[in-house]
C-alpha cells in the first residue's frame, strides 16, 4: 500500500515537472481585444476565460476561485468592464449579488484567442512520430478526461458558475 502511495506521489512529481515544459512552449504570449487590438493581460485573459455570455458568475465566486478577494476581483474586473469585455449585473433573486456575464466583443477574445499557440503546437508535433504523436495524445486524453471527472467532482457540472466548490 505504501509503495502505491510512493509510486503516485511521484508520477504527480514528474507531471508537475512535465506540464510546465509543455505550457511554457506553446502557450500564446498575449491575447488582443477584437476592435481595439489593445493587448490584454495574461491574468485579464485568465479571467475571461473564466466567464461565459449565457450563465452568470458572482464575483464572489469567481474571487474565490482564483484566490483573491472580492475587492480585487471588483477592480480587475472593472478593467474588463471598461473594455466593453464583461458586463456586470445584480442578480434578481439577491440584489447584493453581482452577476458578470461575457459580452461578445469578451466571447470573441474568449473564441479567437486560445491558450495554446496553433503554430507552436505544430512545431511540437512535428518534432515526433505519427506512433509517438497518437501515444502523446491519448495520455493527454486520459489526463484530460481524469480532469473533467475532478471538476466535476468539485462543481457539479465543472463550471464556478453553478455551485459553489467543495474543496477550495
Amino acid at each position: 500500500m505504501q509503495s502505491n502511495k510512493l509510486t503516485l506521489r511521484r508520477e504527480a512529481q514528474e507531471l508537475m515537472q512535465l506540464y510546465p515544459r509543455t505550457y511554457f512552449a506553446c502557450h500564446t504570449r498575449q491575447r488582443y481585444g477584437p476592435a481595439t487590438r489593445k493587448e490584454l493581460t495574461a491574468h485579464q485573459a485568465s479571467l475571461l476565460d473564466h466567464l461565459h455570455a449565457d450563465e452568470p458568475t458572482s464575483l464572489h465566486q469567481l474571487a474565490r476561485h482564483m484566490g483573491v478577494t472580492p475587492a480585487t476581483m471588483s477592480v480587475n474586473v472593472e478593467r474588463l468592464v471598461r473594455g466593453g469585455y464583461v458586463v456586470r449585473e445584480r442578480d434578481p433573486e439577491d440584489r447584493r449579488q453581482v452577476q458578470l456575464r461575457l459580452t461578445a466583443a469578451g466571447v470573441r477574445v474568449q473564441q479567437g484567442q486560445q491558450v495554446l499557440d496553433p503554430e507552436r503546437v505544430l512545431a511540437l508535433l512535428r518534432r515526433l512520430s505519427p506512433a509517438q504523436r497518437r501515444e502523446g495524445l491519448r495520455g493527454l486524453a486520459l489526463l484530460a478526461r481524469a480532469a473533467e471527472e475532478e471538476l466535476q467532482s468539485r462543481w457539479g457540472d465543472g463550471s464556478p458558475s453553478s455551485a459553489e466548490p467543495t474543496d477550495h
